[in-house]
């Protein structure tokens, strides 16, 4: 069927019968008597099964949040054309849904050029922003509409939303951001993070979101940088960590993968050891992965031989970061309870 698809795109033929009626049923649209040229994308075929991945386009910000899981956020990356080569690399990896996060994304130069490259080559896009460029983009996002835009929501009012940003107006900008969303009919998400700055805010945030009438979750477990630093553990509110989830196993540097500013692949945001350099080895150095990956998922140091493991809260990779930063067991580990 993906090589009837193909030759029949290929010479620009109706939408094949079988394709008509699975998309009227998944998702009602109409493709009957339509040019199949111009109703569908053919990916090429690859060997490689990432059908995920995550991409810093930039770790800049205009925010400067205390419980920010980034070491540091140096405003540098890819230029504009190889970022266009990373996303066709992407696309060749398999890759159908991104997330684009940063930093802040909104405010990279070539944010816009990006991301109509990867809507251009088929992608289904989630960004993750603090939604205060918002406003500058809802004619984007509202021409070319993005499979969801997820905003960060900091407090319930400018007092103790500044003072977890520490930016004066962040608030402001950040309501302003989502009314144009809402007006422009952009879908949108809410995470409402959960800090020592806010935690009295918790119902005045519920509320926010509930007007807004939009998706929401609540995110209290704050971890450290993703290098081991324990500065973002003093913005937790212990009263609201989570100790319910329990980690079922990740998929990570298997069916996705994360890219950073500067085109190196690891198996997510938070196990980066052992990079692969995209723009140097091209798709080629993502057959490593799965090993490297692996190798990061295994319990080292005190997590060895874990009688708890089968009702651990965090992956490997996290509780390693966790380690690093000498945080409390119960912050990440069973055997604090």
């Amino acid at each position: 069927m993906y090589q009837q698809l193909a030759d029949t795109v290929a010479a620009r033929l109706p939408v094949p019968p079988w394709l008509v009626d699975a998309a009227g049923k998944a998702w009602a649209v109409d493709l009957a008597n339509k040019r199949s040229d111009r109703a569908v994308i053919v990916r090429p075929a690859t060997v490689l099964g990432y059908s995920r991945a995550t991409w810093e386009i930039n770790l800049g910000c205009n925010y400067n949040c205390e419980h920010c899981y980034l070491a540091s956020r140096p405003f540098e990356g890819l230029s504009r054309e190889e970022k266009f080569l990373m996303l066709a690399m992407l696309r060749d990896a398999g890759v159908l849904w991104l997330q684009i996060t940063g930093g802040e994304p909104l405010i990279d130069p070539d944010f816009r050029a990006a991301y109509q490259h990867a809507y251009a080559l088929g992608m289904m896009i989630e960004i993750l922003t603090n939604g205060s460029r918002l406003h500058q983009h809802v004619d984007l996002l509202a021409t070319m509409p993005p499979h969801k835009v997820t905003v960060s929501l900091y407090g319930a009012t400018a007092e103790s939303f500044d003072s977890l940003t520490r930016r004066r107006g962040s608030f402001k900008n950040t309501m302003h951001g989502l009314d144009a969303a809402r007006a422009a009919s952009v879908p949108f998400e809410l995470t409402l993070i959960i800090t020592k700055h806010n935690a009295h805010e918790r119902e005045q945030m519920r509320t926010l979101a509930e007007q807004y009438a939009v998706p929401f979750k609540e995110f209290s477990n704050i971890s450290p940088t993703y290098t081991g630093g324990p500065d973002p553990l003093a913005t937790q509110a212990p009263e609201y960590l989570d100790k319910t989830a329990v980690f079922q196993g990740c998929p990570a540097g298997h069916t996705f993968f994360h890219v950073d500013p500067h085109g190196r692949a690891t198996m997510c945001k938070i196990g980066r050891d052992n990079p692969i350099d995209l723009m140097a080895e091209g798709l080629d150095g993502l057959v490593r992965l799965p090993a490297i990956a692996d190798a990061q998922m295994l319990r080292t140091g005190g997590c060895s031989g874990c009688k708890f493991s089968a009702t651990c809260r965090v992956c490997r990779p996290l509780a390693k970061a966790y380690q690093a930063a000498k945080a409390p067991l119960n912050t990440y580990c069973q055997h604090g309870n």
